[in-house]
């Protein structure tokens, strides 16, 4: 089983898709990490030292190298990686299980202020500028986020209770 978590940094993937991996016995794995992991960096350096265009090339090779695994699986994207190419076409072709953590923009607004230092993309911005930079992004990204087969709403909702509903929803 191959269960793919997208959505907004700030969203939950990461923290809701180790609660999925967890209870179904499966590996977690986070793509950002995965990258940084193979690259031997972190992706902020990826972006500053060889450039996005460099990032999103490894991005899609590791993403198509994790599908070639033969385990069981729940794979979190970074918030970007469904709006690159044929990331969200080689997700669907892969697994029917794939999930958009639709979070509203004020709840992302309150989460992303409160880690604004650890967020690069966000961390320059006052924090009267988090939500409208947070609008514009989901405005462009929400075409590719809605490719996801499961739309899942986690507004004022536990991660708890949001694992619960993905590992109900799965094919």
């Amino acid at each position: 089983m191959k269960i793919v978590l997208l959505g907004y940094m700030g969203s939950g993937k990461t923290t809701i898709g180790r609660i999925v991996a967890n209870h179904l016995g499966i590996n977690f794995l986070d793509l950002d990490e995965y990258i940084e992991e193979q690259e031997k960096m972190t992706v902020a350096n990826i972006f500053r030292e060889r450039g996005e265009l460099y990032f999103r090339k490894k991005e899609r090779e590791y993403l198509a190298d994790i599908f070639l695994r033969k385990d069981s699986f729940v794979l979190s994207l970074g918030g970007g990686t469904p709006c690159f190419g044929d990331n969200m076409q080689l997700v669907n072709q892969q697994t029917k299980n794939s999930f958009y953590l639709n979070i509203h923009i004020d709840e992302l607004t309150n989460r992303l202020k409160q880690e604004k230092e650890h967020r690069p993309m966000i961390a320059h911005l006052a924090n009267e500028e988090v939500q409208q930079f947070i609008g514009k992004h989901l405005f462009e990204r929400s075409y590719f986020y809605n490719m996801a087969h499961q739309k899942i709403k986690g507004n004022q909702r536990t991660p708890s209770a949001l694992a619960e509903e993905i590992i109900g929803m799965l094919v």
